[in-house]
């Protein structure tokens, strides 16, 4: 079969004319490579439009999710016309045998001028590549945005499960002397008028949770409670003294205690209520941590809209902003960098993307956080602006007092794989993303910026009907 025929049963070719086939077979080279081939080196320029015959293909990314495997005959690679591509990005290797019909980019010019369907067929396919490049890096993007939160995550979801951990264990050992507590109060017989000031003492206590108290008012307090517990030959009184500091007992409360409790059932009474008050404290510790730890969940689940659809939703700006933050808290953490935060509350609602906005805040954000010194500070804020036409925008403004952007270099953020981080540590498409998603929301951004201070300011419609 000769090769115009061959061509003729690859569906990329099927309505091309023949002639125009004829044209191409003429001028390309028919080429022969043996299993692991490499084609084209990396670095090197790429010269040929490849049409694969027979055999597989791959363009080998470094990662195992980065591997582009060519193996349908009629398959197109390398150059295409109106291509600005010039050399390989990562080396593409015959995995087989292989066969391709290969065609010097010296002849493109002359292809779009006589060849109309057979352009037509490299631009679609050119067309489909920036498609398919387009979704991977904003894929990877994303993934980029997950990965910046995630060591973070690990850190701030740790903290309260120990926290948990440690206390359930604490109150499983705490609860095993709990019976030889009861045994000692039920050994003695207390009046019902004595009963009731225990009562009401010790959970009016429990209710007021516990002062606050600087480290010289409590030791003070510490001191003073200990001598109490001495002076009244109270059992084991440095057991004692913390948990009664820690729920704001003075030593009013125990001589209250004592002028009505006989001192022989001292000792038990103040021991029942500890007894009380540690098991309030681990279970207020736990209750605590399984806040955070639900409150962490919410971010999560917020941030990405996982339990909703992929279309628009009503966005409510505070809610998105504050969860962004509280996912990048540790990093806030470990600068020691403030933020602050001023959305007015009757600030409306409007309808977008909200997985799409997040990844704005948290790359604003995050860019932020790289560029300020130790000890920085973040303000957001935002504002509305209501024009005389109806027309509604929505202003949010993140600034922070790093080192700013020098004019040489503003100019050129918003480009693709532009960045200033060092090899490895960005891939130059934030801020192109950014800009993306703003512009598929119909709004805008711009920056401004001086030592000290940058601004970045994101304009967005409050138009729900579109």
């Amino acid at each position: 079969m000769d090769l115009v025929s061959t061509l003729q049963q690859f569906s990329n070719f099927a309505d091309v004319p023949e002639a125009q086939l004829q044209w191409f077979v003429e001028r390309a080279e028919e080429c022969h490579f043996s299993e692991h081939t490499i084609m084209t080196q990396a670095g090197v320029a790429i010269d040929y439009l490849t049409v694969l015959l027979s055999g597989r293909i791959h363009i080998d990314g470094g990662a195992a999710d980065d591997i582009i495997v060519y193996d349908s005959p009629g398959s197109i690679l390398g150059i295409l016309p109106y291509s600005r591509m010039k050399a390989a990005t990562f080396p593409v290797v015959a995995d087989a045998n292989t066969t391709a019909l290969q065609l010097h980019r010296d002849h493109l010019k002359s292809m779009t001028e006589h060849c109309y369907e057979l352009t037509e067929v490299m631009v679609r396919q050119m067309t489909d590549r920036v498609r398919d490049f387009t979704r991977q890096i904003q894929q990877g993007e994303k993934m980029a945005s997950l990965g910046r939160l995630s060591a973070g995550l690990a850190h701030e979801l740790n903290n309260p499960v120990s926290a948990v951990v440690r206390s359930a264990g604490a109150l499983k050992n705490h609860m095993k002397a709990t019976p030889e507590r009861f045994k000692a109060v039920m050994a003695i017989q207390l009046p019902e008028e004595e009963v009731d000031l225990v009562n009401d003492l010790m959970f009016r206590r429990l209710k007021g949770g516990s002062p606050t108290l600087s480290m010289l008012e409590r030791s003070s307090l510490e001191d003073d409670i200990t001598d109490w517990l001495d002076d009244n030959s109270i059992e084991n009184p440095e057991e004692l003294t913390e948990s009664l500091v820690e729920f704001g007992f003075t030593v009013d409360d125990l001589d209250d205690i004592g002028d009505r409790v006989s001192t022989e059932n001292l000792s038990a009474i103040l021991g029942w209520i500890v007894n009380n008050l540690v098991t309030e404290k681990l279970v207020r510790e736990i209750a605590e941590a399984s806040k955070r730890i639900s409150t962490l969940v919410g971010s999560i689940k917020s941030y990405t809209h996982m339990d909703r659809g992929e279309g628009r939703e009503k966005i409510e700006l505070k809610n998105d902003i504050m969860n962004t933050l509280t996912l990048l808290d540790h990093k806030l953490k470990v600068k020691h960098i403030a933020t602050s935060v001023d959305i007015p509350p009757d600030l409306p609602t409007f309808k977008g993307w909200p997985g799409e906005l997040n990844q704005v805040w948290t790359n604003l954000i995050d860019n932020a956080v790289d560029a300020m010194p130790d000890g920085g500070k973040i303000e957001i804020k935002t504002e509305l602006d209501q024009r005389a036409d109806g027309s509604a925008f929505v202003y949010t403004h993140v600034i922070d007092n790093g080192e700013g952007i020098s004019p040489e270099i503003k100019s050129k953020i918003f480009d693709p794989f532009f960045t200033t981080k060092a090899m490895g540590a960005g891939t130059g498409l934030g801020l192109d993303i950014v800009q993306g998603i703003i512009k598929h929301h119909r709004g805008s951004i711009k920056v401004e910026s001086e030592p000290g201070r940058t601004e970045f300011i994101v304009c967005l419609p409050v138009d729900s009907e579109h």
